[in-house]
């Protein structure tokens, strides 16, 4: 591999002339710079990004850490945070935890260690711990996404998780639903906890009662919707509509109904959350509040720059609104 030392030599000039031509740090004649610039590309000579970050003391690189799952919506989450990273002309190292513990704290040290420029922690099965390793690095910013409250220092991104189960426990009502259940994802997650205390305060300010045989709480999954319909089924009669506390339970929902002879939405109607790309492609397309998943992405990376360039050191909420989607699967009730 040529070095500038290798340019210097066949383009007739010093080692620290080559410096400043490839890192145009200060003005060099044209002549000179034509010179060196030939050499360098008959010499097929590359920069070395290792040597550049290490003198700039930044490796223009981010680090993500993701949670292993079926639902695309993280796959759609981190799609906006890799064209992003593209766009700024960063780099973007992505790491799956898959839900252990010691696989994330390996996964935080050697990305550290490789030196990323900051970090974006979506691994909300891990909400509430204390990552020491923080301490030892008090200068790389930390944005968490989809997480609860935490206890180290970082940026947060999330959707308003109460606002929107609130949207759509409050669309059945308007559809004249009065019989409403709820399937929700694990309460100890704080989305999954805002999800369903939005569905309880609109049936709270509508009056209306809650019937515990209807409220089943699952795991995010399709399996788990699918299990959870099947568990509500099994305790007697269904209620007239469903908040289904994410797209891929609502799918596992809407596969188990079909399969008991329930029919969608003339029989029970389901609205669900997240609006996945894949829940307009479901029989039938599929009502739901969308999260602005690309933008959460985006937010991410534009929250980290900022603390990266220094423009802020205050610890920031960024909260995006959700909105609705209304397609096929609620039907106004017949007694409206």
């Amino acid at each position: 591999m040529a070095t500038m030392k290798d340019i210097a030599k066949l383009a007739g000039v010093s080692t620290s002339t080559v410096s400043h031509v490839i890192n145009q740090s200060r003005y060099v004649s044209e002549e000179i710079s034509d010179r060196v610039n030939k050499a360098a590309q008959e010499l097929n000579y590359t920069p070395s990004a290792l040597a550049r970050s290490l003198k700039m003391n930044r490796t223009r690189t981010l680090g993500m850490l993701v949670t292993t799952s079926t639902n695309p919506f993280f796959g759609e989450v981190v799609k906006g945070v890799e064209r992003s990273c593209y766009q700024e002309g960063y780099n973007l190292i992505l790491c799956n935890t898959e839900g252990d513990h010691d696989r994330m704290r390996a996964s935080i040290d050697t990305l550290l260690q490789k030196r990323v420029d900051g970090l974006i922690l979506m691994c909300s099965s891990l909400e509430g711990e204390k990552l020491e390793i923080f301490d030892k690095y008090p200068d790389i910013p930390v944005v968490v996404m989809d997480w609860g409250p935490m206890l180290f220092t970082s940026d947060k991104i999330q959707d308003n998780s109460l606002r929107g189960g609130y949207m759509a426990t409050n669309y059945l009502i308007e559809q004249g639903h009065r019989d409403i259940g709820c399937i929700t994802g694990p309460l100890i997650r704080h989305q999954a906890q805002m999800r369903y205390e939005g569905f309880k305060k609109a049936m709270i300010e509508s009056e209306l009662d809650f019937n515990a045989n209807w409220i089943v709480e699952s795991d995010f999954e399709a399996d788990g919707g699918y299990h959870a319909f099947n568990t509500m089924y099994a305790k007697g009669p269904l209620p007239s509509a469903i908040f289904v506390c994410n797209d891929m339970m609502a799918m596992g929902v809407i596969n188990a109904a079909t399969e008991k002879g329930v029919s969608i939405p003339s029989e029970l109607s389901v609205i669900g959350y997240d609006d996945i790309h894949i829940s307009k492609f479901m029989t039938p397309a599929l009502t739901t509040i969308h999260q602005p998943k690309y933008r959460l992405g985006q937010a991410a990376v534009k929250t980290l720059l900022s603390k990266i360039e220094k423009e802020s050191n205050e610890s920031v909420l960024v909260q995006l609104e959700p909105t609705l989607v209304e397609r096929k699967s609620v039907s106004e009730h017949p007694e409206r």
